[in-house]
């Protein structure tokens, strides 16, 4: 249900909403409009709240399959989280998945993050402190070439919806196009693309080539995959049941191994 639709449109706080609804369920995915307002939904909360990202803050479920995305591909070359060299590209301003997994991030590490954008969708500098001070290297730049050579590249879309007007968002869409003339121009041979999709496909974006498709470098879907896995092991260690999950899971191979 829509925000119009319900009981907020009308005046109620969102720590009565919250009330309210833990009281039909045992856990609640909640996606917001305004930043911190799944901070303030889960005070008022009797069940656990897992935030599915509000504005342009945070998305940390997003930043969790980011990161095991990240380890899974860099299995396949025999490295790890450890000593990454990645490149966050686009609007890293409204960006809410680049924020939430910079700060992963910086828990690991000597970590180069290479932060790629138009001056004016930079990053913020709380995110940018979080990771100097962990004692990684960034690297703040507008321009792509010679600054692509890296493990991932993470890109994100312009968020018209983050703009006063679309006018806006088209002053800067497009600008930073990955195709694979920009890959195999600027990328490692084996550079993981990354994205959190949707990706924007119009050719006035055009922000991931769809000549891309065929690179086995391409993680997007793969990414998108990983999202089912890390969600449910989330909701499990939420609700507390990781140990019931896994004795399902024997009777289920053993199960069907019978058959």
């Amino acid at each position: 249900m829509g925000q119009e639709n319900s009981s907020l449109s009308k005046g109620e706080s969102l720590f009565d909403t919250a009330q309210v609804i833990s009281g039909y369920s045992d856990i609640i995915a909640m996606r917001h409009p305004q930043m911190h307002s799944v901070e303030k939904f889960a005070q008022g909360s009797t069940v656990p709240v897992i935030n599915g990202g509000d504005g342009a803050n945070e998305h940390p479920t997003q930043a969790l399959l980011d990161l095991f995305t990240i380890q899974s591909e860099m299995m396949h070359y025999h490295k790890g989280l450890d000593n990454l060299d990645i490149v966050l590209m686009g609007d890293l301003k409204h960006g809410r998945t680049v924020h939430s997994l910079s700060k992963l991030l910086s828990l690991y590490n000597n970590v180069k993050v290479t932060m790629v954008s138009p001056t004016a969708l930079q990053m913020p500098d709380s995110v940018i402190s979080a990771l100097e001070n962990a004692g990684h290297q960034v690297i703040v730049t507008d321009t792509m070439a010679g600054n692509l050579s890296c493990d991932v590249i993470y890109q994100t879309r312009i968020q018209q919806e983050r703009f006063a007007s679309k006018d806006e968002a088209d002053l800067y869409r497009g600008h930073f196009s990955l195709n694979k003339s920009v890959y195999q121009q600027y990328c490692r041979e084996n550079t993981v693309i990354m994205h959190p999709l949707p990706r924007d496909s119009r050719p006035e974006a055009n922000e991931l080539d769809i000549d891309l498709n065929d690179l086995d470098s391409l993680a997007i879907f793969r990414q998108a995959q990983n999202g089912v896995l890390v969600r449910m092991a989330l909701f499990a260690l939420a609700l507390g049941v990781e140990d019931q999950l896994t004795q399902y899971e024997k009777e289920v191979n053993w199960y069907t191994n019978k058959r």
